[in-house]
């Protein structure tokens, strides 16, 4: 990079060729200023294949979005089950195609509204559910039959999964016929966000048991949504995400295999859950290398012979990291763009962020403008005509390519410490991401790196902005409603099922059967997971490498 970035070189006068072959692609490879006929990988065409068709680079369905779009899932989730319920009646109204639960921090971690170590915390990032009555409020007037959600949750995935069953089964809905995804996707969490609860062992074994019940209780759910997002948000550039999340990815099959499940019995059920930048071009081509080395991984791995095992099917969210606080009108634009690339790079579905995330929960304004960008990609541009517009591309075709190579690389290093899980706790993963996030952050500060609004084309004056706020009351009406809960029910009953659950936690019987009796008998999440800690302990993080 030249000094004081290309940017500032442009605006001196440097020829714009020479400038642009300094560029470096967000994975650290020099972007070209012209891609020709050779660049184009060798045996293209065997490596492409045909849409629908191993590899699956051009996409895992043959006609893509020529006669569906993919499933618009806006994320939304604050305060009281009821203030969340409202939201998504108001986006089921507005045309989204499935729901995206956002949980708050107790519950991720698997705490109860009223225990101490939530104070502060209730309602403020999400949703506040602590039992089965929250759940039913979450979807109450919300048909579990024709609604696909999607749960952002990972430690305690599975118990939120259990809740939304028993509610289901409230309305009438069997398990067969819930569809949806968990994101339950833990081993991320030791790298990149922190809201594990379990050491990985029993984590990997609880995921595996999800698996195992879902295969048999819930078929059409999709058990995992294995997530590169995070990493990504935690700075990891485009390889390191798909290199460090498809690791994951391998980690979980192996668990669920040694755990006596054949291997196309739930790889069918996987699913991936990727950022989408700015940077289109090489975001385009980081979706379509993932879909490739995940085909090969579970064809000549783990020697998978359904299709469906091999297809990498992935959710995909903007990337929430690139917005400003500065400007945030700025951020519909970022936001289209990103929209696009996932659209381009063939995901299955969309959540794009509201243009006010940078500085509070989105307004319910923000979050239809967001719904409207996915609606104006799908009904008024011509991307979705044809499958894999970018196919052939010399440069698209040129980065696919290096992505690739750069994120095998990445992976060999990962299986060399040992594996996915061996390697979170050698540090790897967090140490090659946090060192990754440095560079940006010194690009911004030298300004090599234009962040528009921030430090370049700066506002003389911003514009006042009034946030959307959560009421502070939630805390104690949170509390009110489980002390309420806990005189009414049959508390030597919840006992029982805790006892239960225990037993089954220390030896090898699928948890999920007695976790589920346990929240049929009015358990609160915050009880159900002390049990487990009972019996797992904690995940403490070893000092920082």
């Amino acid at each position: 990079m030249f000094p004081g970035g290309w940017n500032a070189h442009l605006e001196a006068g440097v020829p714009y060729d020479l400038v642009m072959s300094e560029r470096l692609s967000e994975s650290g490879q020099p972007i070209k200023s012209v891609y020709g006929a050779s660049d184009l990988p060798e045996g293209l065409s065997e490596r492409l294949g045909s849409p629908g068709d191993y590899p699956f680079t051009r996409g895992v369905y043959p006609t893509m979005y020529i006669g569906k779009p993919w499933t618009m899932r806006q994320y939304a989730g604050f305060g009281t089950a009821r203030e969340s319920n409202e939201r998504y009646h108001s986006l089921v109204a507005a045309g989204t195609g499935g729901l995206s639960v956002a949980f708050d921090l107790p519950t991720q971690m698997g705490y109860d509204s009223d225990e101490p170590i939530a104070h502060g915390e209730v309602g403020k990032v999400g949703v506040a559910i602590d039992s089965v009555e929250d759940m039913r409020v979450l979807f109450d007037g919300i048909p579990l039959d024709e609604v696909s959600t999607s749960m952002t949750i990972n430690a305690p995935a599975s118990v939120l999964l259990l809740l939304y069953q028993l509610v289901a089964e409230e309305q009438g809905v069997p398990g067969s016929k819930i569809t949806g995804t968990i994101q339950n996707d833990v081993l991320k969490e030791y790298i990149a966000r922190g809201t594990y609860i379990y050491p990985p062992a029993p984590s990997l074994r609880l995921v595996s048991d999800t698996f195992a019940y879902c295969r048999a209780e819930i078929p059409k759910w999709n058990t995992i949504s294995i997530s590169g997002y995070h990493m990504a948000e935690a700075g990891a550039t485009p390889a390191q995400e798909i290199a460090f999340t498809l690791a994951d990815g391998i980690a979980y099959v192996r668990a669920a295999i040694e755990a006596g499940l054949a291997v196309d019995e739930f790889a069918p059920r996987l699913s991936f859950f990727f950022v989408s930048r700015t940077t289109l071009l090489e975001e385009v081509a980081k979706f379509r290398a993932a879909r490739r080395i995940w085909a090969d991984v579970m064809k000549n791995t783990f020697g998978a012979t359904n299709p469906k095992s091999m297809m990498l099917r992935f959710h995909t969210q903007t990337a929430g990291v690139q917005l400003t606080a500065q400007q945030p009108e700025v951020n519909l634009v970022r936001v289209a763009i990103q929209g696009l690339a996932a659209v381009l790079g063939g995901t299955q579905s969309l959540h794009t962020n509201s243009y006010d995330e940078a500085i509070a929960l989105p307004t319910v304004k923000a979050a239809t403008l967001a719904l409207r960008t996915q609606q104006v990609l799908a009904y008024e541009t011509d991307i979705t005509a044809t499958v894999d517009p970018f196919a052939g591309s010399y440069a698209v075709e040129a980065l696919t390519d290096e992505v690739e190579n750069a994120a095998r690389e990445l992976m060999e290093q990962v299986e060399k410490r040992g594996g996915a899980v061996a390697a979170i706790e050698q540090g790897y993963q967090k140490s090659e991401i946090e060192n990754s996030a440095y560079a940006v952050l010194q690009g911004i500060e030298d300004g090599s790196r234009t962040v528009v609004g921030v430090n370049r084309f700066r506002a003389e004056q911003e514009e006042h902005y009034e946030p959307l706020r959560v009421n502070p009351a939630i805390e104690a009406d949170q509390s009110a409603r489980l002390a309420k809960l806990r005189v009414e029910r049959d508390n030597a009953e919840v006992t029982r099922c805790l006892d239960s659950l225990k037993v089954a936690a220390q030896g090898t019987d699928n948890v999920l059967y007695p976790l589920k009796e346990a929240l049929r008998a009015r358990a609160t999440v915050g009880e159900v997971c002390h049990a487990l800690r009972a019996v797992w302990g904690v995940y403490h993080p070893a000092d920082a490498f």
